[in-house]
């Protein structure tokens, strides 16, 4: 079941057997000369849409799609939030969830360079219920999608050479899966691109100059996203199963 898709009456009705909604969180940023800009917020909502569409009680509400990705920035069509505003604009989201009643909010995210932001925002909604006296209400989590049960070593196992950590093989790969009217090709030199610190925008472009870290997107199919987007729904509907259980003190 897709929020944006449907009727408040039926989000009304939704809430009175589940109190769980997945948002699919990511960034619109450079994934090097073939990556989709989109790659980040994609891979979440490729997953999550997946899951939903096999599972009529999974909830899934619009993507985040913006994220924190200043380091991004000397690459066209990067587009991101400094933290703050990254930390606010969550926390209104995550308000107004609970303000119609749930009480889990699971967010599956696809940017490595949101993690801090993320886990700061829902420091700053329990800060804000602590400082009150009061429960919050609801509960939030955060997990990777490569971080779901088995995925990651997936991804090592399809890809033992070159897998990197940004423009991936495997986050291309669950693109392409997704959009085979989208693949992308080039020559990549060095074939495996250096790797090194993330800093600010100038320094990231000069270390990786076609916007790549330790990793061959060459070695990307659509085969292998499939194989990824499966075993990631998987572990997606076990782990939402799991976090909806949690017992409320």
């Amino acid at each position: 079941m897709l929020l944006a898709k449907s009727t408040w009456p039926e989000i009304e009705a939704y809430l009175q057997r589940s109190k769980t909604v997945v948002v699919p969180i990511g960034s619109n940023e450079q994934h090097g000369p073939t990556g989709l800009l989109g790659t980040d917020w994609m891979c979440p909502e490729i997953i999550a849409h997946e899951a939903q569409k096999q599972h009529d009680d999974l909830l899934v509400a619009p993507t985040f799609n913006i994220g924190m990705a200043q380091h991004h920035l000397e690459f066209a069509g990067t587009i991101f939030l400094r933290p703050t505003t990254f930390i606010a604009a969550i926390g209104d989201w995550c308000r107004s969830l609970g303000a119609h009643g749930f009480e889990r909010i699971y967010f599956l995210n696809g940017h490595g360079g949101n993690v801090a932001t993320i886990e700061a925002a829902f420091s700053e909604l329990y800060a804000e219920a602590s400082f009150a006296g009061r429960r919050r209400g609801f509960a939030c989590k955060l997990k990777n999608w490569w971080d779901l049960a088995g995925v990651d070593a997936l991804a090592r196992q399809q890809f033992p050479v070159g897998h990197g950590s940004h423009a991936t093989p495997s986050e291309i790969a669950v693109t392409q899966w997704a959009y085979p009217d989208a693949i992308k090709t080039a020559n990549y030199a060095p074939q495996i691109a250096p790797t090194g610190p993330v800093r600010e925008a100038l320094d990231f472009r000069a270390r990786y100059a076609d916007g790549r870290m330790g990793s061959d997107p060459g070695l990307a199919t659509p085969e292998k996203g499939g194989e990824l987007v499966a075993l990631a729904v998987q572990g997606l509907v076990a782990d939402v199963a799991a976090f909806a259980a949690e017992p409320t003190p």
